[in-house]
């Protein structure tokens, strides 16, 4: 049996993986080696989904001036601390290796859309096993733009094989790429973000992965059922 959507795109870090706390330990050596106060887990939370950089400069303004020319010197502290630990104590959330698995066997082609960077991003991946599981992988860093900027997803859709394609996210900046793509997003209830997710505008949330497959089919229907009617009020 096809599936409704060709592709279906994941964001990567609160979304499928849970990797709050080694960004956290990554930000924290971060900030002590700098002579900061460490952050709560809870508080890093707030600060992912913009690129490594932005998550830098959250932490730094957390604690104290964030310079331009600290942040410069932060992100190679940051980074030479995370890549290696980047696994662990990231961990895929509960359900999400089987619902890949599912929307592999009904015929959907999978892509990841995330502000982490390429490299490590696919690092994540292979560390847990996935990387033959995705068409298409794209960091923050593989184009010049990033989230919310809607190229890195389109992108990412075409190298995976194109048609009918989804958003599944966590965050407002998911939710706005999805728009400036003209693409549904679905939300998952769990995640990084720094509001609630009744408030981001999704077109469909999820509380567990075994929900996924039957919310995008009917997310599917319902998305075709508004562009036809958008369609027939254009004409009318």
């Amino acid at each position: 049996m096809s599936f409704p959507f060709a592709v279906v795109v994941f964001d990567l870090d609160g979304t499928l993986a849970n990797t709050a706390m080694d960004l956290a330990d990554a930000l924290n050596h971060m900030l002590v080696r700098l002579s900061r106060e460490p952050v709560p887990a809870s508080r890093v939370i707030e600060m992912v989904g913009r690129g490594m950089r932005n998550l830098v400069e959250r932490g730094l303004g957390a604690t104290g001036p964030a310079t331009p020319e600290l942040i410069e010197q932060a992100l190679p502290i940051f980074l030479e601390y995370y890549e290696p630990h980047i696994a662990d104590k990231s961990r895929p959330y509960e359900g999400a290796e089987a619902a890949l698995d599912l929307l592999r066997e009904r015929g959907a082609k999978l892509a990841i859309c995330t502000n982490k960077p390429e490299g490590l991003s696919r690092k994540l991946l292979a560390a847990f096993g996935w990387t033959e599981r995705f068409a298409s992988v794209f960091g923050g860093d593989t184009l010049a733009v990033r989230k919310p900027d809607a190229a890195p997803l389109r992108e990412a859709i075409r190298q995976a094989g194109g048609g009918a394609a989804v958003l599944v996210g966590d965050s407002i900046t998911d939710v706005r790429t999805a728009h400036a793509a003209g693409l549904p997003c679905l939300a998952v209830t769990w995640g990084f973000r720094d509001r609630p997710v009744e408030a981001l505008g999704a077109a469909a949330l999820i509380e567990r992965f075994d929900q996924l497959v039957p919310a995008l089919e009917k997310l599917s229907a319902e998305w075709n059922r508004s562009a036809d009617r958008s369609g027939r009020d254009r004409l009318a």
